[in-house]
């Protein structure tokens, strides 16, 4: 049996401008990724890889088309409603880690619980939470240390830990490694795809050959359309040892 469809999307056309100059980012994307599968999109600049990652996010709306998260049409969602969907059910990982400064790693994975607080979560739950998930990515020993007294791969786990908090049905991850150097990056990629094979969704955003090879599928985009989509070999990941070390 099939597993079900995290994302599908029907057509999906994103314009921009106005009159007679508009630019369509988008042209008819169809496409369906099913649960548990890890995809990289690439594509040269103005392809469309950034519009199609931020109408994944729910970050945008569609000119046109269709798009089902998880079975929900989230086409036509207001600012609002759609603000709710980002924070409880996708998490998301960019390129600059996006973490608050002189803030402890702890309190940075716990913040979008804060945002999402209702009565029946405790504040030790929440901890709890945040704790689980930070040594979730190997950084059980960092949890006090703020963004300046940690490396780049830290604080990139940091930023996954984030993601993984409120269990989300998808992982958005843009240019993940892009700020990392060869060998980091590789350590990143090789956790997730460890969540990967723990049953997470992930969608990522690279322009990078070797980072999308950790991705069993690839997607090509060029002028706003699929240019090509294709299965991929396994690459091969780290020790657990190797997938959670971060060199010091």
């Amino acid at each position: 049996m099939d597993k079900p469809a995290i994302i599908q999307t029907e057509e999906l056309v994103k314009v921009y401008g106005m009159g007679d100059v508009q630019v369509r980012a988008l042209d008819g994307i169809t496409l369906r990724i099913a649960e548990n599968e890890f995809v990289a999109i690439m594509g040269a600049s103005g392809s469309g890889k950034s519009t199609l990652m931020n109408i994944l996010g729910c970050l945008d709306r569609p000119t046109s088309g269709k798009y089902y998260l998880a079975g929900e049409d989230v086409s036509n969602l207001s600012r609002t409603q759609l603000a709710v969907i980002r924070n409880q059910r996708l998490g998301f990982v960019f390129q600059s880690y996006n973490l608050l400064p002189r803030t402890s790693a702890l309190d940075n994975v716990m913040l979008p619980l804060f945002y999402n607080r209702n009565d029946k979560i405790s504040d030790r739950s929440v901890k709890d939470k945040a704790l689980e998930s930070l040594a979730s990515v190997g950084l059980a020993d960092r949890v006090r240390h703020q963004p300046q007294e940690m490396s780049g791969g830290q604080m990139q786990r940091v930023a996954i830990a984030r993601a993984l908090i409120n269990d989300p049905v998808l992982i958005l991850a843009d240019e993940p490694t892009g700020n990392l150097d060869s060998r980091t990056g590789r350590e990143i990629m090789a956790v997730l795809q460890s969540l990967h094979e723990r049953g997470r969704t992930i969608v990522m955003v690279t322009h990078e050959d070797d980072i999308a090879a950790y991705a069993g599928r690839i997607i090509r985009l060029r002028d706003g359309l699929i240019d090509t989509d294709h299965l991929n070999g396994v690459h091969p990941i780290s020790t657990p040892a190797e997938a959670v070390h971060e060199s010091r």
